[in-house]
């Protein structure tokens, strides 16, 4: 996989990546469901998140008490097709190896259908599907020196997951639900084309390209290895996405630097993309209409 070197100055000091130090990360994810009491409890239950209010037809979900995950139900939504831009899968940020190695011991033991595990080098992984087939990663970082080569660039990869050795780091400690200091790592999209992904996100919002992998890019701030990815393995040549399905409604970008919000409102306007700006940030779709909320810190 060829990789980018990035600008030296990173959150990536000492054994953890610091997010909150990041110029661009991601908050809250709301996704468009059928049945969001159904699919809240998938996530209460699987995932360990807390429930954080609700009021009928939108449920709030996170861990430690942040929000992390936003349910808007509407029972009259069709399913979206696998071939249409918007959520590849949000993925669910563990404080710890540990944690992992304790979730996956849960997993287990539950006998919960999984998708996939992987070693990606920065970080190690386990991918499944909500009940309404919106995509799942749940993972934990590698320490931040692991990530780059000799030159300083980020270098993923796609291994197989030594899951013996993550169960034997937390044996004789179970799962009791998502830690507090758990975080929306990063949110992969599936996008028309990476080079119109890579206009709109990076050139546009500010993320680096931190890393590419065949028909995909990965959009890196402060020196991470993704808060955000598009890839086309699904969607390659996907048009708009239509009104009335079920998936992504709404991605919060959180800006650390308030003033960005205005750079990043000029150059919007400039490139004729409709623009709203409201007391809490902006709100703009991205080229295939995935909403974009970004917000001050």
């Amino acid at each position: 996989m060829p990789a980018i070197p990035l600008d030296s100055r990173t959150a990536a000091q000492g054994d953890r990546f610091d997010m909150a130090a990041a110029p661009l990360r991601v908050g809250l994810v709301t996704l468009a469901v059928r049945d969001s009491a159904r699919v809240a409890a998938f996530y209460r239950e699987v995932l360990g998140l807390e429930d954080l209010g609700t009021d009928g037809l939108e449920v709030l979900l996170g861990a430690g008490g942040v929000p992390l995950l936003r349910l808007r139900g509407d029972a009259g939504l069709a399913p979206a097709p696998r071939s249409e831009a918007g959520l590849f899968h949000t993925a669910f940020l563990l404080p710890s190896r540990a944690d992992l190695g304790r979730w996956l011991a849960f997993a287990a033991a539950r006998g919960l259908r999984l998708q996939g595990a992987s070693d990606h080098k920065v970080s190690e992984a386990v991918y499944l599907a909500d009940p309404e087939g919106n995509g799942i990663e749940i993972y934990a970082d590698r320490t931040p020196s692991a990530w780059t080569d000799a030159t300083g660039a980020i270098v993923m990869s796609t291994d197989p997951l030594d899951a013996p050795s993550l169960l034997a780091e937390a044996a004789g400690t179970m799962w009791h639900g998502a830690p507090a200091g758990t975080l929306v790592g990063h949110v992969h999209l599936q996008v028309g084309a990476t080079d119109i992904a890579d206009a709109f996100y990076s050139a546009l919002l500010g993320f680096d390209i931190a890393t590419r992998y065949p028909g995909a890019s990965f959009y890196g701030s402060g020196g991470y290895h993704h808060q955000l990815a598009g890839n086309i393995w699904n969607s390659r040549g996907a048009g708009p996405r239509k009104d009335g399905h079920t998936g992504l409604a709404e991605l919060q970008i959180v800006l650390r630097e308030t003033d960005r919000l205005g750079a990043i409102a000029d150059a919007a306007h400039k490139a004729r993309l409709d623009v709203a700006a409201g007391g809490d940030g902006l709100a703009l779709a991205d080229p295939w209409g995935t909403r974009i909320r970004l917000t001050a810190a």
